[in-house]
């Protein structure tokens, strides 16, 4: 693996097809991202869908992976193991079986077609904040401060810590 590591942070999310068991498989999944390490997963988190009605809860964590990957070919090795998992993308906030995000790469910022980083809705997100601190609890967002700093704007989103 060329290259200096990089650390990376990736949001993990299911609501269909036994979310738990497809969030904890999907971690599995991204110990064998190439030229990358699986560090730690998060708990698993119940929550609430966000801006929409009328589904399941999802199942969450975040994971943090150290990398020789450049951020858009993580994401590219991400898209593959959703497809792996049957995620379909049908209409914006589908239902799905899973759905990885990536968060954070060191303190890159991205604004480009097909990437931002730090993911932009982040900050918003009690289902990323509260397992991105568990993981990193001094946990920086570039552009928007300590990530512990959103924790009240995000504290009215139901959340639940699942004991696995």
């Amino acid at each position: 693996m060329p290259g200096a590591p990089h650390l990376a942070f990736v949001a993990l999310g299911a609501n269909l097809a036994d979310p738990m068991a497809q969030v904890c498989a999907a971690s599995e999944a991204l110990a064998t991202v190439p030229d990358s390490r699986l560090l730690h997963r998060s708990s698993l988190y119940r929550t609430a869908p966000v801006g929409i009605r009328g589904q399941a809860d999802f199942i969450n964590a975040v994971a943090a992976l150290e990398t020789r990957l450049e951020p858009q070919q993580l994401l590219d090795a991400l898209f593959v193991i959703e497809r792996h998992f049957g995620r379909r993308r049908d209409y914006h906030h589908a239902p799905r079986t899973l759905d990885l995000d990536l968060l954070l790469y060191d303190s890159v910022i991205v604004d480009s077609e097909s990437l931002c980083l730090p993911h932009p809705r982040m900050h918003l997100r009690a289902f990323v904040i509260a397992p991105l601190l568990e993981l990193a609890p001094q946990a920086l967002i570039p552009g928007r401060g300590q990530a512990a700093a959103w924790l009240p704007a995000v504290s009215m989103q139901r959340i639940e810590r699942l004991t696995e």
